[in-house]
């Protein structure tokens, strides 16, 4: 019994704690189970290290929580950063490239261009960098000229470029050129209006050609004045000075306007001379000299000629034919200026000015292989044409007067001989009236 009871007595306290562990385990469940979020909700700060939920989560959950979003901003920026380094050659660019790329590529084509064709000058400006505005302003040009294609505005500066090292057509300003062939037919005006702005005007006299012949024989002769005169009024232009850039969608200011004058021209027929001509000017104004017409008057033009100018419009973009002008009438050309410019036109075209003879300028024009006059003769001394006469009636006192038994015939070979100027004049100048016709007016087309 006695070991019954030691074993009763050991026993007890071995079943009282698992009686007693229920009841706490019972209590930490209940009690402190859902007070433990709700403390941890309430006052995470305030958390005790008794708290052994707490303690664990506060060094886990909080750190990963906010790791995130401390490391993600680094890791966000740091590409940012990277992309505005890499944008900012683009944002250093000037703005007109920015806004048009295509003047960018070509810009980036330029040095291949001035390398394959040799030459960098483009209407009296060095063709330089992006930085540059007088070079902007050409290569807009192009562009323009070409509807915005990088490949075709390469192509036609690169021929421009190739045609100008070969011709050098500003020295061809310098150069001096036949009267006889070309005096009267072309000049250039530069006028001011109020404001000090200045319009540029070249005038083609196609109806002072004298001679077809002679004017248009030498293709490559005529040529040469006719690019002569289109440097003079380039130089007026002014392009080297440039200080600001073409809006590539606005008014361009390096523009000339170009007077065409056909009166006592005939549409006909075309002669074979002038028709070589006209397809060489259009083939070199077309290729070297893109974007440099505002506009173009064709002045005296028959009315009937309406029709022509209607069918070039079919054949022309309208940022092309909208700058032709017929005005059948000459005396009417002033009206389409302001006050300030149509007062300086000549006369015979509705201003106030003097004539293009006396106002205007013009290439330099010599007279052909024209002996020099003989110095005038002293007072009471013969003239040479005197001298001869007295020394051949010396020679031959006799032989002049059986002359006279035929008086009748002299005056009939004087008539033909003296006739046959006027024979051969008045049908070149019917001709010319005839034949200077389209070739003119298709070569001004361009």
């Amino acid at each position: 019994m006695a070991d019954q009871q030691e074993k009763i007595d050991l026993a007890v306290p071995e079943t009282q704690p698992p009686t007693q562990t229920p009841e706490t385990q019972t209590q930490e469940t209940e009690a402190p189970a859902p007070e433990a979020p709700t403390e941890q909700k309430q006052a995470p700060a305030e958390s005790t290290p008794n708290d052994a939920n707490t303690a664990i989560e506060q060094p886990i959950v909080s750190p990963i929580a906010e790791a995130p979003k401390k490391e993600a901003a680094p890791a966000e920026s740091a590409p940012v950063q990277g992309l505005q380094e890499q944008e900012k050659p683009v944002d250093n660019k000037p703005e007109y490239l920015a806004k048009n790329p295509a003047l960018s590529e070509l810009f980036d084509r330029l040095p291949t261009i001035l390398s394959i064709s040799g030459h960098d000058e483009m209407w009296g400006v060095p063709l330089k960098d992006p930085n540059d505005v007088p070079t902007v302003n050409v290569l807009i040009k192009f562009l323009r000229a070409n509807e915005g294609s990088v490949k075709l505005a390469e192509d036609q500066l690169t021929k421009a470029l190739q045609w100008r090292r070969q011709t050098n057509p500003t020295a061809l300003v310098e150069g001096r050129y036949s009267t006889k062939k070309f005096g009267g037919l072309g000049y250039l005006s530069t006028y001011k209006d109020a404001e000090g702005k200045e319009t540029v005007i070249t005038w083609n006299i196609y109806g002072g050609v004298k001679d077809l012949g002679t004017t248009f024989g030498n293709v490559d002769e005529f040529i040469n004045w006719r690019v002569a005169l289109m440097e003079l009024a380039v130089k007026d232009l002014k392009m080297d000075q440039a200080t600001s850039v073409i809006d590539y969608e606005g008014e361009d200011p390096y523009q000339m306007i170009q007077v065409h004058d056909y009166l006592n021209v005939s549409f006909l027929r075309m002669n074979p001379s002038v028709k070589a001509a006209t397809k060489k000017t259009i083939d070199v104004f077309a290729t070297a000299y893109p974007e440099l017409l505002r506009e173009k008057f064709f002045v005296n033009v028959p009315s009937i000629m309406g029709w022509m100018f209607a069918a070039i419009k079919v054949f022309l973009s309208k940022n092309t034919t909208r700058k032709f002008h017929p005005i059948s009438n000459g005396a009417n050309l002033a009206r389409e200026f302001t006050p300030a410019i149509k007062e300086k036109f000549p006369k015979v075209y509705g201003g106030s000015g003097p004539a293009l003879q006396e106002g205007a300028r013009t290439v330099a024009l010599e007279e052909d292989n024209e002996p020099a006059p003989a110095p005038a003769p002293a007072a009471g001394e013969p003239t040479e044409a005197a001298k001869l006469e007295q020394e051949a009636s010396k020679k031959a006192p006799a032989k002049e007067a059986p002359k006279e038994v035929a008086p009748k015939e002299a005056p009939v070979e004087a008539l033909k001989e003296g006739s046959k100027p006027p024979v051969n004049e008045e049908p070149a100048k019917t001709d010319t009236a005839v034949t200077t016709q389209e070739a003119p007016a298709t070569n001004e087309v361009k």
